[in-house]
């Protein structure tokens, strides 16, 4: 019989047993003798037993990680052949999107367990070598540890002082940062549950004649009486504790209440806003404001949202789904924050993407060949807008940068060259009065104001029209003069 098929403990028992009886057949010495003896064979027999099991069962899981091993980097030539397969079917980005991000995490995953497999086969054999070799050399004997030898040196001990110093000194610092840090973002997360959100607005013009053609909502944050904190000042606050879909509720609410008051008076002014990056992350948070939107669909139509470019190309499928449903609300899309010229017109439209708005010092870079692109700038306006996405010159700080931008065909401007952010009037966030009145009630109609195109603190108003002269009545004239005049 093979000792791998005895039970472990088989040869405890047997050679307790027969210690026994032999120790009663034998009394005296010499039998306790025989039956220590005879458990001790027990004893061995039972731990080869063992070791013989264990090494036998470490063997099969190393077979069996080697053959999982094989059939992952099977699974994963099979993903990558579909992948391909996948690459090469004539189908959209937009369509192919789910797919390659489908198989992208699959590939992923399989090179995950791959890798944790590989770890663990590694694992066991450093363990198996480690036990062989101990049980092979034996234990160098103690050496007793030598007393250290104390040398007083002046100077180091003068440099760990000051080091210490300078180590409690930096933590007492951190530590004062991390408390102002605490203070100001419970003040701004205050701030922002109450609702004490500013919005400013700079004009979009049409170029060469500088009509306003839209605006941008930017935020500003009230935190007292005396103290406006700009979007810099409070961005990475709000992005670090989350208060992000919070803030851009808000400037989602106050953008379509100015998109209200424009279409009330013109409606072909738009109105754009920006959203926090961990919303554009956060499909719940998409969810949410595509609600709001849902809600106040019949303001939609004048309301632009912008989208970051890095933020644009890493959409998830879901976020883009999101989009989709605004688009069918009539909200139109910015691409912001342009870093380079790489994207496709079409595709953009096909997304929802209606104004490309880039730096006007990126723009002249291009121009002056300091950065190099497949498209010469003095045609990408021209090219966007054959596939109806207008392209607007960002940061345009001074006139001479706004005749650079005429002159490469762009269309639409927007910077200090032409108007300041300006804060917007308290009556353009009022509730509209109610529509019917009965006519005991209905006031008399004033005369009509010429419009405007927003209601901006401090913005140059149209001139108002002349009002015209009333016609000189005619002159009443005796005949006699008449005739004197026409004989004299």
């Amino acid at each position: 019989m093979r000792l791998k098929a005895l039970p472990p403990f088989a040869g405890v028992l047997t050679g307790v047993a027969a210690g026994t009886i032999v120790a009663i057949l034998l009394p005296g010495t010499l039998g306790s003798a025989l039956g220590l003896v005879f458990t001790g064979a027990g004893v061995a027999l039972s731990l080869r037993a063992l070791e013989s099991r264990a090494a036998a069962q470490r063997e099969q899981l190393l077979a069996g990680l080697g053959e999982v091993k094989v059939r992952l980097a099977t699974n994963a030539i099979r993903i990558d052949s579909l992948s391909q397969r996948v690459e090469q079917m004539p189908m959209r980005d937009v369509d192919a999107a789910p797919a390659r991000a489908a198989i992208n995490e699959l590939t992923a995953e399989v090179g995950l367990l791959g890798d944790l497999i590989h770890q663990v086969a590694t694992t066991l054999a450093d363990h198996d070598e480690k036990l062989a070799r101990t049980a092979v050399q034996p234990a160098p004997p103690a050496v007793p540890a030598a007393a250290p030898e104390v040398v007083i040196d002046p100077e180091a001990a003068r440099r760990e002082r000051a080091e210490r110093l300078a180590a409690e000194r930096e933590a007492a610092a951190k530590a004062a940062e991390a408390e102002a840090e605490a203070e100001r973002a419970e003040i701004i997360g205050a701030a922002l549950s109450e609702g004490r959100l500013e919005v400013h607005l700079q004009p979009m013009v049409s170029l060469p004649q500088r009509r306003t053609q839209g605006y941008e909502a930017l935020p500003r944050l009230r935190l007292d009486e005396n103290t406006l904190l700009m979007p810099h000042e409070f961005m990475r606050t709000v992005e670090e504790r989350g208060f992000g879909p919070t803030l851009d509720a808000l400037v989602l609410t106050r953008a379509l209440a100015i998109a209200r008051h424009l279409g009330a008076k013109d409606g072909k002014i738009f109105v754009s806003c920006n959203f926090s990056a961990s919303t554009w992350e956060s499909a719940r948070a998409l969810a949410t404001l595509a609600r709001i939107l849902d809600k106040y669909r019949d303001h939609a139509g004048q309301l632009v949202v912008e989208v970051p470019q890095a933020i644009f190309r890493a959409l998830h499928p879901t976020s883009l789904g999101l989009l989709g449903a605004m688009s069918a609300n009539r909200v139109r899309f910015a691409l912001d924050q342009v870093a380079d010229l790489r994207f496709d017109p079409q595709a953009l439209y096909d997304r929802g993407i209606r104004f490309v708005k880039i730096p006007a010092s990126l723009l002249r870079s291009y121009d002056e060949g300091r950065l190099q692109s497949d498209i010469a700038v003095g045609d990408l306006a021209a090219l966007l807008g054959r596939a109806s996405v207008a392209l607007v010159a960002d940061e345009v700080e001074d006139n001479p940068t706004a005749a650079d931008m005429i002159e490469l065909g762009i269309g639409l401007g927007q910077g200090l060259a032409f108007s300041p952010p300006r804060p917007v009037k308290p009556e353009v966030f009022a509730e509209p009065e109610e529509a019917q009145q009965s006519p005991q009630s209905k006031p008399p109609a004033a005369p009509a104001e010429p419009a405007r195109s927003a209601e901006i603190v401090g913005y140059p108003a149209p001139p108002a029209p002349a009002a015209a002269a009333e016609p000189a009545r005619p002159e009443r004239v005796p005949f006699r003069s008449v005739l004197r005049r026409a004989t004299g």
